[in-house]
């Protein structure tokens, strides 16, 4: 259908069957696979009617399934528009790859596209048209458990792996690719700040920081052509966002430039009475439909209230039609009208989802999102003949795939203890699993005692639950739970060589802990292939290349500890540490254990000397940068090389550091490549204190390292 026949559409729609297009319900409405249709119907005070117009269903997937039910849905309905299938395919559908979190640290977001890619074809194949991803959201503080769904703490990195995660998901031509599903941004807008880390609760920072650091990246979603975006729970300027007309219709709409659907998150209309702002349901749906909300997840005040509301003149048909318009349009984009069942293809998802094509690519994921944060002694790679121990919940455990993994099937990914046992030459390892990563029995530990007393080095396979990150799983206690802690304790008591593995979603407290170890490897939620991926890494037939993109406290109390902080009047300095009245605290330094961009190798990579063509230029110049890295080791490796800059003096105070660059490069052994960087005075601007985005004239400081603490520094001037 075109516009016109779209509009026209709209207009010979009843107000009932409008309001049924805004309406999304879980897919237990539809089918009893899940739960009767009365105990919703009932619940929710829907009607049948109510039921049979709704235009989107959540949480559904399965090729036969989703063909009947569009067809049974289709039979019933007067004008045949065909309902929307959404679903939370974050990091994979079937085949799982890395957290979001450990993907970002690839620094490779045609990576990341690779792997939304893979997760389009298997969802599409399955009869889903809509994923709830990316989460775009910028993250400074571990303590929220949605870290392990972000990308980190950086805007640029942010941008680009926001840009490409819509990019796989969609591709170039998502009406006729019935590969592919249409994207959905979120959480609109600066979810990722909640005071104190605790999920759903207040965020609350002035409109230029919102400008500067967390819009950005929803941005480039939306430029990249996202079909979706989703508003968050939490306030903007002490409005939740779901109500916020500023922040939905006036940035997001006029100034974005965004046409697609808005979609509330779960029960997020409704709860802005819990916030404060409307007396009820009704007085909800008015808010939030002004604010530009479409379709409303799993409450159902616009479903109960939007008749009486148009009734009373409260609100205007033309809010209501122009929500429906765009639900249309959306359907449209998706070709649903020619073809309601899409890409739904029972014989085509037998073949491709979990093929060992889409595994392959999730084992690249993992050997990539990997990070080696320690390696005292070249303890790592374990030699084939060391005899060694793998103790610990993760040693046989296949739910190393995290949250938001729907459809990935922990009895079906391989652990570790399997991987090693299938190795065709067999390594001399002894296995002591633990039931529980927060229970440690007496037979356990006297079982990882004996094992460890006759082993040459000791593999500890550590970490979180995977329910102990993800939504509403805030931690305030960011160290291993009191049973691993006992563990090591008991086993540091024997003086082995002992590694650290740890499975988790978030940066953790590893200060009391680390000195214990020889080597620490992040292997995060690795996903489907993460246990072949980490025995590759440990036996060096990898070479580890994964890069922090979050920093890790020494302290939760240093938490939220960021690399593009401000300086302060009274900065710390570093040669006379003995000043007091600085700021700094008395326990604890103020650098994270380990920094933003920080990632070891089984290499040593070398920086030659940091240069600029020349020390002054022009606005309308472009800043070139250079200088040689050399593979100094005898495995070919692959170095990430970062490029920060300072403005030293600016309009408001500016970081301390911006990452501005990066090249990922492959290196062979004690090869010298020269790296080149070049900018422009676009990317040193920034949002003033009059919210313009504009670039200062002055001096620059330009650092290159390995990560954002190991840095050369040179400065440049920039002149009108």
């Amino acid at each position: 259908m075109n516009k016109k026949e779209l509009v026209s559409l709209v207009k010979n729609m009843t107000i009932d069957e409008k309001i049924g297009q805004l309406q999304q319900l879980t897919g237990n409405f539809y089918t009893d696979s899940e739960a009767e249709i009365t105990g919703p119907l009932n619940e929710s005070g829907l009607t049948t009617e109510m039921v049979a117009n709704a235009g989107s269903v959540l949480g559904l997937s399965g090729a036969e399934e989703l063909i009947g039910i569009q067809r049974d849905y289709l039979e019933s309905s007067r004008l045949k528009i065909p309902l929307l299938f959404m679903a939370d395919i974050i990091h994979g559908y079937r085949t799982i790859f890395p957290i979001p979190l450990g993907l970002a640290s690839s620094w490779d977001p045609i990576l990341m596209k690779e792997t939304a890619e893979v997760a389009a074809k298997e969802s599409a194949l399955s009869g889903l048209h809509v994923t709830f991803s990316p989460m775009v959201d910028l993250v400074r503080d571990p303590r929220w458990g949605r870290v392990m769904e972000s990308t980190g703490e950086d805007p640029l990195l942010n941008r680009q792996f926001a840009k490409a995660a819509v990019e796989g998901y969609q591709g170039e031509d998502l009406r006729n690719d019935l590969n592919r599903i249409a994207a959905c941004v979120k959480h609109f807008a600066a979810y990722g700040a909640p005071e104190g880390g605790r999920e759903y609760n207040t965020v609350d920072m002035s409109e230029r920081m919102l400008r500067d650091m967390y819009l950005p990246s929803y941005k480039a979603a939306i430029d990249a052509g996202s079909k979706l975006v989703m508003t968050a729970f939490n306030t903007v300027d002490s409005i939740p966002a779901t109500a916020n007309k500023k922040l939905n219709r006036d940035i997001l709409r006029d100034e974005f430039g965004f046409d697609g659907v808005l979609i509330s998150d779960w029960a997020a209309i409704k709860e802005v009475i819990a916030h404060g702002v409307a007396g009820n349901d009704k007085e909800a749906a008015k808010l939030a439909l002004e604010a530009g909300v479409d379709i409303e997840m799993m409450t159902f005040c616009y479903q109960h209230f939007l008749k009486d509301l148009l009734a009373e003149d409260l609100v205007s048909i033309d809010l209501v039609d122009e929500a429906v318009l765009r639900i249309l349009e959306l359907k449209e984009d998706l070709g649903l009208f020619e073809n309601p069942y899409r890409g739904a293809n029972a014989e085509a998802e037998e073949r491709w989802v979990f093929s060992q094509e889409h595994q392959d690519v999730a084992e690249r994921a993992a050997k990539e999102s990997i990070v080696l944060l320690k390696n005292n002694q070249q303890a790592l790679p374990i030699s084939e003949t060391e005899k060694l121990a793998l103790i610990g919940p993760f040693v046989d455990n296949g739910e190393i795939l995290g949250t938001w993994s729907w459809k990935g099937n922990p009895k079906e990914t391989e652990t570790i203890k399997t991987i090693f046992e299938q190795e065709p030459k067999k390594i001399e390892a002894s296995y002591v699993p633990m039931a529980d990563v927060n229970n440690l029995t007496k037979e356990e530990l006297n079982g990882a005692i004996n094992v460890a007393q006759k082993a040459d080095k000791l593999v500890l396979l550590l970490g979180e639950n995977f329910m102990m990150s993800g939504e509403a799983s805030s931690r305030t206690n960011l160290q291993l739970p009191q049973a691993q802690l006992d563990l090591i304790a008991a086993l540091a008591e024997l003086n082995k060589p002992m590694i650290l593995v740890l499975f988790n979603g978030r940066p953790l407290e590893l200060t009391a802990i680390e000195p214990q170890f020889e080597a620490i490897i992040e292997a995060w939620f690795p996903g489907t292939k993460g246990a072949k991926a980490l025995h590759d890494i440990l036996f060096g037939k990898v070479n580890p290349s994964g890069r922090l993109t979050m920093s890790f406290p020494r302290n939760v109390g240093q938490v939220p500890i960021y690399y593009n902080h401000f300086n302060t009047g009274r900065p710390i300095d570093y040669d006379d540490l003995e000043n007091k009245y600085v700021s700094k605290y008395l326990d604890v330094a103020n650098t994270p254990l380990y920094p933003f961009g920080y990632g070891l190798s089984y290499s040593n990579c070398s920086y030659g000397t940091l240069a600029s063509t020349k020390e002054t230029y022009r606005m309308s110049e472009k800043i070139e940068i250079n200088l040689d890295v050399t593979n100094n080791g005898n495995r070919a490796a692959k170095e990430t090389v970062q490029l920060y800059t300072r403005d030293i003096v600016g309009q408001v105070v500016r970081p301390v550091k911006e990452l501005k660059g990066y090249h990922k490069i492959d290196l062979a052994p004690n090869e010298t490549k020269k790296i080149s960087f070049t900018l422009d005075s676009n990317d040193l601007a920034y949002v003033h204190s009059d919210l313009t985005l504009t670039t200062d004239s002055g001096e620059f400081e330009i650092m290159v390292g390995p990560n954002s603490e190991e840095v050369q520094t040179i400065l440049i001037h920039l002149t009108k």
